[in-house]
């Protein structure tokens, strides 16, 4: 949920004052993309209203989302971003077991939602770490080989 507007936003004045129009117009842009691209976390799935403005947003920020994406291929992921990968890896691995080997892609809509809410079950979460796990320090060799070259 974006967060609450504060009694500045309420305000018709003038937005910097003393500074050129355009100056002024991106300032209040930035300030409001805070607003606007907060991305909450939620539980449930997203109906196919939110999922056509989720996907306006990301054409609006694509260039954005390309230039962040390049300057983090030239750094070394952290610890979190290894994590992250490891957790991704072995959620697709219990996936693919589930499905027998059939791509996510290539399910029904509703198939997915369900082996979504299978995943999430603590049984499968306490799985997923367990696999986590194992994957970190291979993760992380493939990010230092990456980087070597």
């Amino acid at each position: 949920m974006a967060k609450p507007l504060s009694f500045k936003d309420m305000m018709s004045g003038d937005y910097r004052p003393g500074e050129d129009e355009l100056t002024r117009y991106r300032a209040y842009k930035r300030r409001r993309a805070h607003y606007e691209d907060a991305d909450p976390d939620v539980d449930e799935a997203l109906t196919m209203q939110q999922r056509i403005a989720r996907g306006r947003l990301f054409k609006r920020l694509k260039s954005k989302i390309k230039r962040g994406r390049e300057r983090a291929k030239r750094r070394m992921a952290n610890k979190d971003t290894i994590e992250k990968r490891a957790q991704k890896q072995a959620r697709n691995a219990i996936l693919k077991k589930i499905t027998k080997g059939i791509p996510k892609g290539e399910l029904t809509f509703a198939r997915r939602q369900e082996l979504e809410k299978r995943l999430d079950k603590p049984v499968m979460q306490k799985r997923i770490a367990m696999l986590k796990r194992k994957l970190i320090k291979d993760v992380r060799k493939k990010e230092i080989e990456r980087k070597k070259g």
